[in-house]
């Protein structure tokens, strides 16, 4: 892949040609501890990593010292996660050693109050001093997929499950809450991460810098967790400027919210109606939902775009099929009347109830579902599929590989829904990367934002080109 270098510092962030944790040691319940041994232990880092702490110990197998000026040779991340007091300390320490990027995960800065934002201004201005760049404070950390890179604190030996499943979803998390529930439904529900970045208090390094710099790696959908922005020019800016679909879900909506957003993360949460209109104009698709920053994305990376509004719903159940229909309309799309080759085509497969659309059938064989998918797909009144099945059966899990493949061959998205255990849905979105949704809104919203992100890019082609 010819990938073009913006911000390219980043790149010591996701894949640090050795790293030093400080503040890690062997301390009962050490957070610090928890890194090294993600690194060392469960994910088998390729790059040193070595501990910091004032015994100089070594820590799940890291080699330990007493301050990093005593690491031999050049450190290219450092990672601090000590009591926010000494953390001046310790960045004026990575400054003098040339250590150019530093995760600050400690909390205690501007989002408590005036004693904290003197201790971020003083770790601001040295990082002025050595040209430092700053990821945090107050931040959960950084995560490569393909680097098999992690420095989230707390992380246990499930997260090799992640790395053995790589994919094109990057996220941005200004939470470390937030992050910790999107990684659980990562790690329950594989859907392919690529990169995860939780940026804190985001003094240095914030969204617009990361959506740029995600916008020209190997990413090829960004979604974020926002509670302010803090330069929404620049944010906007490098959003226009991408092809790849870029996601957002922003608290802070009501008084409430903003006022909630304060206390968090130190960053006052914008003016709603202001940035969901920026988000219309630059390109951004807003999340209604805080589960669709997990749900929404892999569908724009198991799917194709659906290239119109116009949506076929194909169901073994009249129920599902009306209260589909009901949920589309709403959001923007349509039910066409299909013509009438099309209909002349389903009457002559057999078992078909109904061939209007919704189409409706009753128990059949996995061959007649394929034939229906097949002629759905290549009517030129339908830009994308439904698929709401009650049943469940073991070939339906085949069935639905074989839509996905045709959805491919046909270049025309389906979101498919069944009303059934959750426990099934996830064994079959693990096992198989379904596309196969918990609900019937959520299945039609993510058609939804199919059609919105086609939208979204032709405009950007139109206006700017395909190359940008």
């Amino acid at each position: 892949m010819n990938v073009k270098l913006i911000n390219s510092y980043l790149d010591s962030f996701f894949n640090p040609s050795s790293v030093a944790v400080i503040g890690a040691s062997n301390a009962p319940f050490n957070l610090g501890a928890t890194i090294c041994k993600c690194l060392n232990d469960y994910i088998q880092y390729p790059h040193p990593v070595y501990a910091v702490n004032r015994k100089g110990e070594a820590v799940h197998g890291c080699p330990g010292y007493t301050s990093v000026l005593d690491i031999p040779g050049s450190v290219d991340l450092a990672v601090i996660i000590t009591p926010a007091a000494v953390v001046p300390h310790f960045v004026k320490e990575c400054g003098e050693k040339g250590i150019k990027s530093i995760v600050i995960e400690s909390a205690g800065f501007s989002e408590q109050g005036e004693e904290g934002g003197k201790l971020q201004a003083e770790i601001n201005d040295a990082v002025k001093k050595h040209g430092i760049r700053i990821m945090g404070p107050n931040c959960l950390g950084v995560m490569d997929i393909y680097a098999r890179f992690c420095c989230f604190y707390g992380a246990y030996q499930e997260i090799v499950d992640v790395f053995n499943k790589a994919g094109g979803i990057s996220y941005i998390i200004q939470s470390g809450g937030v992050g910790v529930v999107v990684l659980e439904s990562i790690m329950d529900d594989i859907v392919g991460l690529n990169k995860m970045v939780s940026i804190g208090n985001k003094s240095d390094v914030d969204e617009a810098d990361l959506i740029e710099y995600f916008s020209h790696d190997n990413t090829t959908v960004i979604a974020l967790y926002l509670e302010n922005v803090r330069d929404g020019v620049k944010m906007m800016e490098a959003a226009r400027k991408t092809l790849k679909p870029v996601l957002v879900f922003k608290s802070g909506r009501t008084e409430e919210g903003t006022a909630a957003a304060l206390s968090h993360t130190a960053g006052m949460a914008n003016n709603d109606a202001v940035f969901e209109a920026a988000c219309r104009q630059a390109g951004i698709i807003r999340l209604k939902h805080i589960s669709e920053l997990h749900s929404m994305p892999k569908m724009l990376t198991e799917m194709p775009l659906m290239a119109g509004n116009r949506v076929a719903v194909f169901t073994n159940s009249g129920a599902f099929g009306s209260i589909t229909a009901d949920l589309l309309v709403p959001a923007g799309l349509a039910i066409p009347r299909l013509n009438d080759g099309t209909r002349e085509r389903l009457a002559r497969i057999g078992g078909v109830f109904n061939i209007n659309n919704p189409v409706d059938i009753g128990p059949a064989p996995p061959q007649t579902y394929l034939e229906i998918f097949k002629v759905l797909l290549e009517a030129d009144e339908v830009d994308g599929l439904l698929l709401a099945s009650s049943i469940w059966r073991d070939f339906i899990i085949d069935v639905m590989k074989e839509l996905v493949k045709m959805c491919k061959q046909y270049n025309k998205p389906a979101a498919i829904y069944t009303p059934n255990s959750v426990t099934r849905i996830l064994a079959a979105r693990r096992q198989h990367g379904l596309p196969l949704f918990e609900s019937p809104e959520e299945a039609v919203r993510a058609l939804a934002v199919s059609y919105e992100q086609f939208r979204f890019r032709r405009k950007k082609e139109e206006l700017y080109g395909t190359d940008h």
